[in-house]
């Protein structure tokens, strides 16, 4: 095996195998791309007023489970996104069953597969309250928030399923050093405040998922600006954070994620102003809520490689002969 210059052992890149089996990795990988995909058809079901389409829950109708001729396009539409959720749960079983052997060893995939797992039902079951709550714009609120909870865990069982013995043999020193990391820290903590303000802006807005839905009271113009602010405070984090991913060579893990979540916060802001002055179109509020969902994603990615001790990729070198970028 071939030494570093402090004396420690060094990867061999050649010999370099996932602990994880490609099914697993793969799982992983539909999770977390069902999890944004039913956030975005749930979107529609809001923006096409058919959050009432099925007015029961959990059947569709006081007499049939599923959709009637009666209820027309938007009981369609409404329980066409419940029977997605089945589709999320054969993922989540499968990732479970998937790690089963593993379970001891990797503890970290059977309790992200759990937890997973476990998020379907308590999704259906605020989902229905939704329901029998009219569209209540908190609980409506209370729904995404919880997918996005859901896609931040997604990303960590991505990142952890493509972890290599090589990876897990090591705790590794992280990423980001002392004065990157506060960075990093901070645009986790203002895409979560980003994206619970947009929940709110949202539950002041006229997409209400029906006509007849009650809104949150709030005025929405003045919720808007208020919601620009981490905005703001968001987009000059980041533009540090580039400063210091590029001072010097890095690791290009850590810098392809910080550039990543910066696209993603750029592209957010200008859907979000564009739509804000053009009314809320339907189409860009879709395109905002795939956004919202992309910014969880890309942030949940920075922090991780930011402050992971094992990274995918990573070089066997201890802690304390690491070199981390400031």
């Amino acid at each position: 095996m071939s030494q570093t210059s402090a004396g420690v052992p060094a990867r061999q890149s050649n010999s370099r195998q996932p602990a994880t089996g490609r099914l697993i990795r793969s799982l992983a990988v539909a999770s977390l791309v069902a999890n944004i995909v039913i956030v975005v058809t749930g979107g529609a079901v809001r923006l096409t007023a058919s959050g009432l389409g099925c007015p029961e829950w959990p059947l569709c109708t006081a007499d049939s489970l599923v959709t009637t001729p009666k209820m027309g396009v938007h009981g369609i539409i409404e329980f066409g996104n419940r029977l997605l959720t089945f589709v999320l749960t054969a993922i989540a079983f499968a990732t479970l069953f998937s790690v089963w052997r593993l379970r001891a060893e990797r503890r970290d995939l059977w309790w992200l597969s759990i937890g997973l797992l476990a998020g379907i039902p308590a999704q259906a079951v605020i989902g229905g309250i939704t329901v029998l709550t009219g569209l209540n714009p908190w609980v409506v609120g209370l729904h995404f928030i919880v997918s996005m909870v859901l896609i931040v865990a997604a990303v960590v069982l991505v990142n952890r399923a493509w972890l290599s013995p090589e990876d897990l043999a090591v705790r590794h020193a992280p990423l980001a050093g002392r004065t990157l990391r506060p960075l990093l820290g901070a645009v986790g903590v203002l895409a979560a405040i980003t994206v619970v303000l947009g929940v709110v802006v949202t539950g002041s807005g006229p997409h209400a998922g029906d006509h007849g839905a009650a809104r949150n009271g709030l005025n929405p113009d003045l919720m808007t600006r208020i919601h620009v602010v981490p905005v703001y405070l968001l987009v000059f984090t980041l533009a540090v954070a580039l400063y210091l991913v590029f001072r010097r060579v890095t690791d290009a893990r850590l810098r392809n994620a910080v550039v990543l979540v910066t696209v993603v916060v750029l592209a957010q802001a200008v859907i979000g102003y564009v739509q804000h002055f053009l009314h809320l179109p339907i189409a860009l509020v879709a395109l905002h809520m795939l956004g919202a969902c992309l910014l969880t994603a890309a942030a949940a990615q920075a922090v991780f490689v930011g402050f992971a001790r094992q990274v995918p990729g990573g070089d066997t070198v201890p802690a304390a002969a690491a070199a981390p970028v400031d």
